[in-house]
């Protein structure tokens, strides 16, 4: 824990680093404010003593000057915040789209034992969470020490010994706030952490609330949803009653220091024959509270600071982008990035060996083969024999411990990602649908493409005979899954997402699992015609796979069957 949170500590200097530029609009805005507030301070000063003993300087003209002035703070307050709000939406937006491109580098395979619920909460509600980091606390750290000192200053001026004074009860908020900051950090730790249990809970609930209704567990789990919701409201107040005890440190340095600077300056309030003495004295009293309103605010952004720490925790136990993971201690490929020909393509597998769990053994072990451009292999064996494992190192979404993999004799890691992602079509079990039209999830796979490519790829995919009886044709909108459409159906759809992307490497993940004999050959038909021209690798249980031409290759436990490791023709 201590690990991470050395790293989160790192990783949020570094972020406060870039986001200070992006805040330099808010920070001088903010440092204009507190000197348009100091000679506001001094006019209404000067206000006062005409009010208390009359002098030459009209009353009009002096309340004209500080109406104005306080209209100035007015509108610099006003454009401080917005670009606060926009270095804010900065940050936000600069580091979803890293996270996101982070997760998609590290790939599915690597955060298949992070829940769903667990990778959303921290690309929306931890960066979300952020927000006052960079909208808040950043500018409010850097006026925190430099406002002050401009207070600090104009009374050094006026007054020696009051500046004194403040300068003492301004260091006392700091060790009000670093005794409080102790127990807000782990507060807000403990409220991100029931966050996020009450999220993955959902979710998963959500997801299988057909079975929960139908084994009668409704009620159970919505009692269960309210204890985690509940226990969620109590740590946010946690976290309310932390950061009301730093405000009240900060309250009470500013009522000694007003007392004090009152009882000073009391002979020259008492004395109404000192003109000059009663306006340095006001002066003064008046400076009191623009010295803490830079320190008022940077308490009130602590607690960004703290809740940004949760958040970076989450952000810092991501896996690492190299995806073989620290733990295997696989150093970076050497070689150089590189692409590979968007035409025929062969596959070389030379003893390569992977685990995903030293405890359960070796998912791949020793695994040997030779496929050429063009060819077409079918990986066949037990569920967990290694089969879809094949199918995801040839995705990019793992690397081996050991062994190479070479596609065009290039090894596969050495690949820039963009190229491997361009040059690969992949089909599962369950294709992913989106919640759009059918034509659109179509041509997901190439957007660009034309009207005719797109009419082609759902003629070869015989899509076109079950779209004919949909309400709105192609246009008809699916739900997420593809609810609406039966399995078949959208198996059809990823084979015409397939033709579409007319990538040269096909790779099929038990596409016919879960379909009926009769869908299934038609599947394989399709398949078939998709296959010609192309690398193709099909991992398949089915009795029918034969019907998709080529070589076949067991793999028990990880290992290719005796004498099935030589070359494929």
């Amino acid at each position: 824990m201590d690990v991470t949170k050395k790293a989160a500590t790192t990783w949020l200097k570094q972020q406060g680093s870039l986001g200070r530029r992006a805040a330099a609009g808010a920070i001088l805005l903010g440092l204009f404010g507190i000197l348009l507030a100091i000679i506001q301070a001094g006019v209404a000063a000067f206000l006062l003593r005409g009010l208390i003993k009359p002098s030459g300087t009209p009353l009009i003209t002096l309340g004209l000057l500080f109406g104005l002035l306080a209209l100035a703070r007015a509108a610099l307050s006003v454009l401080a915040d917005s670009a606060a709000f926009t270095a804010g939406a900065a940050g936000r937006r600069r580091l979803r789209s890293e996270i996101l491109g982070r997760l998609l580098s590290i790939g599915p395979s690597l955060l298949r034992h992070e829940h769903s619920a667990t990778l959303s909460s921290i690309v929306v509600d931890k960066i979300e969470a952020l927000d006052g980091l960079f909208a808040r606390w950043i500018p409010a750290a850097t006026l925190a020490i430099a406002g002050p000192v401009l207070v600090l200053l104009a009374t050094l001026i006026a007054d020696p010994l009051s500046a004194l004074i403040l300068a003492l009860c301004g260091l006392f908020v700091p060790v009000g706030m670093a005794a409080a900051g102790i127990g807000a950090a782990a507060a807000s730790r403990s409220q991100m952490q029931a966050m996020t249990r009450l999220q993955t809970r959902f979710v998963d609930r959500m997801r299988g609330i057909g079975t929960i209704v139908l084994a009668g567990r409704a009620e159970s789990e919505a009692e269960a949803l309210k204890l985690a919701a509940d226990d969620l409201r109590r740590r946010t107040m946690r976290v309310l009653r932390v950061a009301f005890l730093s405000s009240a440190a900060l309250d009470c340095a500013a009522a000694v220091a007003l007392v004090a600077i009152a009882i000073e300056q009391g002979r020259s309030l008492l004395t109404p024959g000192d003109a000059p003495g009663i306006a340095r004295a006001l002066f003064l009293l008046l400076l009191v509270p623009e010295f803490f309103a830079p320190l008022r605010a940077f308490a009130l952004a602590y607690q960004d600071r703290m809740s940004g720490l949760a958040a970076a925790e989450a952000v810092v136990a991501l896996p690492p982008t190299t995806q073989d993971g620290a733990e295997r201690g696989i150093e970076p490929p050497a070689t150089a990035p590189q692409t590979v020909a968007a035409h025929g393509i062969s596959i070389a597998f030379e003893d390569v060996h992977l685990s995903w769990d030293k405890a359960r053994g070796k998912a791949l072990d020793g695994v040997t083969f030779r496929l050429p451009a063009g060819g077409t292999l079918i990986l066949a064996g037990p569920s967990g024999a290694g089969k879809s494992t094949v199918i995801e190192i040839l995705l990019g979404f793992v690397r081996p411990d050991s062994g190479k993999v070479l596609l065009n004799g290039i090894e596969i890691s050495s690949i820039v990602p963009q190229a491997l992602a361009r040059l690969t079509a992949w089909i599962g079990q369950r294709p992913v649908l989106f919640a759009t039209s059918i034509r659109e999830n179509i041509r997901f796979a190439r957007p660009e493409a034309s009207a005719e490519e797109l009419d082609e790829a759902i003629r070869l995919a015989h899509v076109e005979s079950f779209v004919a009886d949909l309400p709105d044709g192609l246009d008809t909108l699916i739900g997420e899954g593809g609810y609406g459409l039966s399995g078949g159906q959208a198996q059809r759809v990823a084979i015409a997402r397939a033709f579409l992307k007319n990538a040269p490497l096909l790779l099929l993940d038990e596409p016919t699992a879960h379909l009926d004999p009769a869908t299934e050959a038609e599947v394989l038909d399709s398949l078939n015609r998709l296959a010609l021209g192309r690398t193709v690798i099909m991992v398949s249980h089915s009795a029918q796979a034969h019907l998709l031409s080529g070589r076949r290759l067991n793999i028990v436990a990880g290992r290719l069957q005796q004498g099935e490791r030589s070359g494929v023709a």
